[in-house]
């Protein structure tokens, strides 16, 4: 277990059928919905529910903190909702009484930055970013708004001498093909985090 991930646990007896669908599962959507509240009450974000179908089915839920706050969510806050989300599954009163596994993890450092919350969340760090019809960006996040990402470019020089900043520069949402965090062990140690702190799955 990383220091990203909890798992919680439920067995029961019964059998049933896995609703699963590569682009769409109606009954992920459904747990989503089921469990968002209470990852709202507990000051959290619900990132993403999946679903492992199977006849011991797997819920994987990815929890974060709101995007005006920095940081990471550490194993407590990882434990303590586990427990809670645990309780809403243990009484679905829609649910078909198969057996199944709970695991709630954090996005980790590593993620693609592909929503504005991301960017919002990366405040601070250095990043990496593609540009649509433009030279690709890697600086420290400034700014973020509706429109756009305040990027302060780091300008590449000799090796062993420490980076120059450039003038701050502004990319529009549209213009931002990709992007990524790159993981700095400085910016680890601020959140609370372990270097090999990545999330599930380098999942978004």
């Amino acid at each position: 277990m990383s220091n990203a991930e909890a798992t919680t646990s439920s067995d029961r007896t019964g059998t049933g059928r896995a609703d699963a669908a590569p682009a769409y599962n109606p009954e992920a959507a459904r747990l989503r919905a089921l469990l968002e509240p209470s990852v709202q009450a507990n000051r959290l974000y619900l990132e993403d529910v999946s679903i492992i179908p199977g006849s011991h089915r797997v819920v994987h839920v990815v929890v974060d903190l709101p995007q005006e706050e920095t940081g990471g969510v550490n194993l407590d806050v990882i434990a303590d909702i586990s427990k809670v989300l645990s309780d809403v599954l243990d009484n679905d009163p829609a649910d078909d009484g198969r057996p199944y596994d709970l695991e709630v993890s954090s996005p980790g450092v590593g993620r693609p930055l592909t929503e504005e919350r991301h960017w919002h969340r990366a405040r601070g760090r250095m990043v990496k970013v593609n540009v649509v019809q433009g030279d690709n960006v890697t600086g420290r996040v400034k700014a973020v708004d509706g429109s756009g990402v305040t990027i302060v470019p780091e300008i590449a020089v000799k090796k062993g001498m420490k980076p120059k900043q450039g003038e701050p520069i502004t990319l529009p949402f549209d213009r931002i093909r990709s992007g990524k965090v790159e993981i700095e062990f400085s910016h680890l140690d601020e959140a609370g985090l372990e270097p090999e702190h990545n999330g599930p799955s380098e999942e978004a």
